[in-house]
């Protein structure tokens, strides 16, 4: 990095430092142009939109966050994340000839208080914890490649007896936590409203009745409780969201998300079931024409709620595809085995031998770059669900392994099944592709 370039990057962060006491003050236009031009090159207009919305209902929600809150937000997901972690980005592109993915996601534990049928992790051992040592080089790791924002699943993440610890010692970094929210009590929420740095995002299957069917009786008291604390304390927090047939409308209903707006979300996480883990049912995954219903309202309420909302099967435009193999993120369970993505339990390496950097650079991930995108039409970017011939493609060509007992069903018992749904979807989806995202110009020259 350049002298120029150090003295750019010192100056665009102690710009934005200087905001966080008057955020909720400024003007949009005032904290976009601080940030705006500096965070990812995005490449089309729904990516912009989507980081504009992202900034400036991060500043609208600024006056209800913690004071640590607000500095961890600005400092570290903003000035960290997407700004200064750049040129080790960069370097790290121009030394190996690949991107470094923009986060990573760890599952340190795999205990959990509650059963949950379809559980995606179920299977994962529940004896050993990821050790600590290795989940504090990961994150050291990752920071040296330009890397600041994580997730952390499991399992239930508020189980894990050194959670405060790790991330009080990554106070430059930011954490998303995916949490079924039974743990979090006033204590939690103060804990989180003083370290500033992790969002958590709670489970729901719909109301009450839904979330209880699914997570067990009084789960939905002791969300609701969690939402109401955290909002107090100043932490920011979010849904998520898992579509099954039974929920697939439900969850994106104006009544649905207006509850949760009003209860103080800041996101919602969408997850299309997917037939892994315990006892898989591809019953249980919405329907074709269910899963292009979510995609339409998802785009709906981006435009007309106050909530950044995303959907991990439906937003393939705005990541160009597949995320997986290191491209955007990976997974790295708990066993130390380095997946391509949280649902494709399968890997080839693990992080207790090996570094981050080797990882990437593995044949095992660099299969799946060399496959991406997977299709044309970005509306079909899974390597499960839409492109299946792909992981086991991927699988034979590497020699991976399945990650644990059952994780290679979706290969062999499930294959034929998984085949039939990916042509259905793609009948629907390449309309979709054709008509409301390929440029009209571009058709005409195709047609």
């Amino acid at each position: 990095m350049t002298l120029k370039d150090r003295v750019r990057l010192y100056a665009t962060s102690a710009a934005i430092k200087s905001v966080i006491k008057v955020l909720p003050k400024i003007s949009d236009e005032r904290w976009l142009s601080l940030v705006k031009g500096r965070v990812y090159k995005l490449k089309s207009k729904e990516e912009r939109d989507f980081m504009e919305n992202l900034l400036i209902n991060l500043k609208k929600s600024a006056a209800r966050m913690s004071p640590s809150v607000r500095n961890k937000v600005v400092m570290n997901l903003i000035n960290n994340a997407m700004i200064q972690g750049q040129p080790k980005r960069k370097a790290f592109a121009q030394k190996y000839g690949i991107t470094s993915p923009n986060h990573l996601v760890i599952s340190p534990t795999m205990k959990c208080n509650l059963k949950c049928y379809g559980c995606y992790a179920w299977e994962y051992s529940k004896v050993e914890d990821l050790p600590y040592d290795v989940c504090n080089r990961i994150i050291d790791e990752a920071n040296d490649i330009g890397l600041y924002f994580f997730v952390i699943t499991g399992g239930e993440p508020f189980v894990w007896p050194q959670l405060f610890d790790f991330l009080g010692r990554h106070n430059d970094s930011f954490f998303q936590i995916y949490t079924n929210g039974t743990a979090i009590d006033d204590k939690v929420a103060k804990k989180l409203a003083e370290l500033g740095n992790a969002l958590p995002c709670i489970s729901v299957e719909g109301f009450e009745k839904e979330t209880s069917e699914r997570r067990g009786k009084g789960t939905w008291g002791k969300i609701m409780s969690a939402m109401d604390v955290l909002r107090e304390n100043g932490v920011l927090f979010g849904y998520s969201a898992t579509a099954t047939r039974a929920n697939n409308e439900l969850i994106v209903s104006d009544e649905f998300v207006d509850f949760f707006v009003e209860k103080g979300c800041f996101v919602g996480w969408y997850f299309n079931y997917i037939p892994i883990g315990r006892e898989p049912n591809l019953d249980l995954m919405p329907t074709p024409q269910q899963r292009d219903y979510r995609r339409k309202r998802i785009l709906e309420i981006r435009n007309i709620k106050n909530i950044i909302v995303a959907d991990f099967w439906n937003d393939g435009n705005l990541v160009h595809g597949c995320m997986a193999g290191g491209k955007n993120y990976l997974h790295i369970n708990v066993n130390g085995d380095v997946e391509p993505c949280v649902f494709v339990h399968f890997a080839a390496d693990n992080i207790k031998g090996k570094s981050l950097v080797e990882v990437l650079t593995s044949p095992f991930f660099m299969a799946f770059r060399k496959r991406q995108p997977f299709d044309n039409n970005h509306l079909l970017p899974c390597s499960i669900i839409d492109n299946p011939h792909v992981l086991r493609d991927i699988v034979a060509e590497t020699g991976a392994y399945p990650t644990h007992s059952g994780a290679e069903g979706v290969i062999t018992d499930l294959a034929k099944q998984l085949d039939d749904y990916s042509r259905s979807y793609r009948e629907i989806a390449d309309k979709v592709w054709e008509e409301e995202y390929v440029p009209k110009e571009d058709q005409q020259q195709t047609g």
